[in-house]
């Protein structure tokens, strides 16, 4: 398949998609600022969240409407407060998808509910994300398939069932490109809850491209990914940690965005093929290898001995292992030193 214009499959470079969410602070300078990093990192895509406040809960309060208290990063915080301060504002969206497609980059977004669609519809978005918690928003699923543009799920928290109902909601309402991301919903979330295995299996289960957003600290985790098969990559980023921002614990920066745009290509690279033999990059390595040679001068005669025939480097001598049956042998001619030791010359 084709994300944005570059193909995406088990025969491709892993597809970098950067996550911006609420990491603007608020400022669409920053926002911009963020874009213009993404592009000089590598990457390939931008991903933006589209919702407002009311399009995604309620202004209500009681323990329903509020993150739990020990919450590592919005203990305590009323949802419609949070949703307040991390939202992108919709007019910010065109100069963002401008600003990115300018340098290249794929802009695109999540979509939380119809009215974000018809938004991101007006500005062309190529490609849409399902969050892990609209996982089961079949409706909503069934709205962004039915634009006929590629659909990424992602998975966060849902079980096989409800990944399948996904899967097949999708595929009902015109879907054809069908990326399923493996995704561990929390915020930031711990390395040891990855699960990366699970990722060879939904390929399998779902006959699908498959990939991985992550939310652990570092680069860890998605480097691994790629090794499982993972041909999507998505990671959040801001320009600098300790500037804040709702994602920002857990998020890179544009240096490490860099680094694993460059390091899971080539960890993909690595992968190569299931072959066991030397490799055409080894041919010089394979003059080195240690073979037995003359390594003082002898004259015909003498017995081949450990000192004047040694196991050394290079190879073109007989094999080191054939010593024992050539200690003794008698020299036939006068050999110099550095002389590789063949048969007819004992």
């Amino acid at each position: 398949m084709k994300l944005g214009g570059y193909p995406v499959g088990p025969g491709e470079r892993p597809f970098v998609i950067a996550e911006m969410s609420g990491n603007h602070n608020g400022s669409l300078d920053r926002a911009l600022a963020i874009v213009d990093a993404i592009a000089a990192s590598g990457a390939q895509a931008i991903k933006l969240q589209t919702y407002r406040p009311d399009t995604i809960t309620i202004d209500a309060d009681g323990p329903r409407f509020r993150i739990s208290d020990g919450h590592d990063l919005w203990g305590g915080e009323r949802l419609w407060q949070l949703y307040e301060r991390a939202h992108t504002p919709w007019e910010w969206h065109g100069p963002i998808f401008e600003r990115a497609r300018s340098h290249g980059l794929v802009p695109f977004s999540s979509p939380f509910d119809p009215t974000a669609i018809d938004l991101l519809e007006s500005l062309d978005a190529p490609i849409y994300k399902i969050a892990s918690s609209e996982l089961v928003d079949l409706p909503l699923i069934r709205l962004a398939a039915g634009t006929g543009k590629p659909l990424i799920i992602s998975t966060g928290m849902g079980t096989v069932a409800e990944i399948a109902a996904a899967v097949c909601a999708a595929r009902e309402a015109g879907c054809v490109d069908l990326v399923v991301l493996a995704c561990t919903a929390s915020y930031p979330a711990p390395a040891a809850d990855s699960n990366l295995r699970r990722i060879p299996v939904l390929a399998d289960l779902f006959d699908v491209v498959v990939g991985l957003s992550d939310h652990t600290p570092g680069l860890g985790a998605a480097l691994a990914s790629v090794a499982l098969g993972a041909r999507v990559i998505e990671k959040h980023v801001t320009l600098d940690r300790a500037d804040g921002g709702v994602d920002s614990s857990f998020s890179l920066n544009p240096t490490e965005l860099g680094a694993l745009v460059v390091e899971s290509e080539r960890a993909w690279a690595a992968l190569g093929g299931v072959r066991i033999g030397p490799t055409e990059a080894e041919r010089e390595g394979l003059r080195f290898r240690r073979s037995l040679f003359v390594v003082r001068d002898v004259r015909a005669g003498e017995a081949v001995s450990p000192d004047n025939v040694r196991s050394i480097r290079p190879a073109g001598g007989l094999a080191p292992d054939t010593f024992a049956t050539v200690e003794g042998r008698i020299f036939r001619t006068d050999v110099p030193r550095g002389t590789p030791l063949t048969w007819e010359l004992i």
